[in-house]
């Protein structure tokens, strides 16, 4: 039987490019000159690390890393930026975390549009991915067609088709 996966991951490379590249980008700055601003990249806890002088400059750095990571091919909706920038002596930091996976509210909404759709397929949840069955390719990628349509605050991949 046919099935897919949607899937919500950012591959880690590309994003240490992008944030290697943002990097440079500050360092030729002539707004960024002199200023003590950086960047930095834990992979263990896919967190980004931004340290600056003021709200301003962190905002541009924010600014930069998006740009960059969209030239780069990844989705800028991956970035979780709930989190408030805080001061931190003369500095002002603010910590950046990475959606990976697909949360449960998120996928009951998607299993429920699919449910809605009226397609004979089905739609399980596993773990931090959607897999969706059914009997025709055809109708798995109208289902894929209207997940693109909608917008669940994560970027999503479909993985893993078979016929």
């Amino acid at each position: 039987m046919p099935s897919f996966d949607v899937v919500s991951k950012v591959d880690a490379q590309t994003l240490d490019n992008a944030i290697n590249t943002a990097k440079k980008e500050i360092l030729t700055r002539f707004d960024f000159r002199d200023s003590k601003s950086t960047i930095d990249l834990d992979k263990k806890t896919s967190t980004i690390h931004l340290v600056s002088e003021n709200d301003m400059r962190l905002k541009n750095i924010l600014d930069v890393i998006i740009n960059r990571m969209v030239k780069q091919g990844l989705d800028a909706k991956s970035l979780d930026l709930t989190a408030e920038p805080y001061a931190s002596g003369a500095f002002v930091k603010q910590d950046i975390k990475l959606k990976e996976g697909i949360d449960k509210e998120a996928a009951k909404k998607m299993v429920k549009d699919i449910k809605d759709s009226g397609l004979k397929v089905q739609a399980s949840i596993m773990d931090d991915q959607l897999r969706v069955t059914g009997k025709k390719i055809d109708e798995l990628q109208a289902v894929i067609a209207r997940l693109r349509q909608k917008d669940y605050g994560l970027p999503l991949q479909f993985t893993n088709m078979k016929s």
